[in-house]
């Protein structure tokens, strides 16, 4: 399949395929430094970010809307799976605000929501430095606790190998993890991909279809890097798995999705494995409550 980007609206907007591509999620916590000249801030304007106070932030000229609702200071940053933009999250941030009285942190990837479209293939590098970038400017930059859904398991992944110091935990949802994207299962997905990717192409404009078609180009050789990548022993995580996988229709592919996740879990002894039971791969949407607990569970080990 070309690269996909699985989550809630994704899915069933374009094809579950692309679901297991895009998984991602992030919650970031506690610890920052106040930056010395925030980025201005302003109500966000969308009923789905009420109470937020919307910045507006330039990095390698575009610009990137994160959403902050201020509270102690502890941090607690949410990114959203692949073709999602920050609203995916919109029942989860009021009730993890109230729990938790931390600052929650919520935002827009490149060409999503508000934030500005970035032509080209999409690439991690550039989507973690956007996110470093939002976090530094707001004054986020170490004892982040990092909660990623699908695609955004890439990002997390990246960003733990490169910057451990900048986390004190992490909870990925049914994320992309490295393991998963052996050479055996990086040709199934472009090949699962194609027929959605074809017809997106028809549609270019459409911002599901230009997501689409940027993560589709150069897919195989950006997951074979991806299939390398370690995540730091010294940040403990915790995994979310569905129960259906974003490949519910594939045995096949659903076991390799679990054992993936499995083998991730294994190789450190802080790190727990969690199946959220009888959920596809929007476990966000599904099963909200166990979400939240596992990130106050989270948080609340690293306070």
């Amino acid at each position: 399949m070309s690269p996909t980007t699985p989550s809630r609206r994704s899915v069933p907007r374009a094809l579950p395929v692309l679901a297991l591509l895009a998984v991602c999620a992030v919650t970031a916590c506690s610890g920052q430094d106040s930056p010395s000249a925030p980025p201005a801030a302003t109500p966000a304007a969308s009923a789905e970010n009420a109470g937020a106070e919307l910045h507006m932030i330039e990095n390698d000229g575009h610009r990137l809307a994160f959403y902050v609702m201020r509270g102690d200071s502890s941090t607690i940053v949410l990114d959203s799976g692949g073709g999602e933009s920050s609203s995916q999250w919109k029942d989860i941030v009021p009730r993890l605000h109230a729990a938790t009285r931390a600052t929650v942190i919520t935002y827009d990837r490149a060409g999503l929501g508000k934030s500005d479209v970035v032509p080209g293939p999409w690439k991690v590098e550039s989507a973690v430095g956007d996110l470093k970038a939002g976090l530094k400017q707001l004054g986020v930059t170490k004892d982040v606790i990092l909660v990623s859904h699908s695609q955004g398991g890439e990002i997390a992944n990246h960003l733990a190998q490169d910057n451990p110091e900048m986390l004190s935990g992490a909870v990925l949802v049914d994320a992309n993890l490295p393991q998963f994207f052996t050479d055996e299962q990086i040709p199934r997905l472009v090949a699962a991909g194609r027929p959605a990717v074809d017809a997106a192409k028809k549609d270019p404009a459409k911002p599901e279809n230009r997501q689409l078609i940027a993560t589709a180009e150069g897919f195989a050789a950006a997951h074979r890097a991806f299939h390398e990548v370690t995540w730091p022993g010294s940040v403990p995580v915790t995994v979310i798995v569905s129960e259906k996988t974003p490949f519910d229709g594939s045995p096949v592919d659903a076991r390799r999705w679990r054992d993936a996740a499995a083998s991730f879990v294994q190789a450190a002894p802080n790190r727990k494995l969690v199946t959220a039971e009888g959920t596809s791969h929007d476990v966000p949407a599904e099963r909200p409550d166990l979400v939240l607990q596992e990130i106050e569970d989270m948080f609340a080990a690293q306070h």
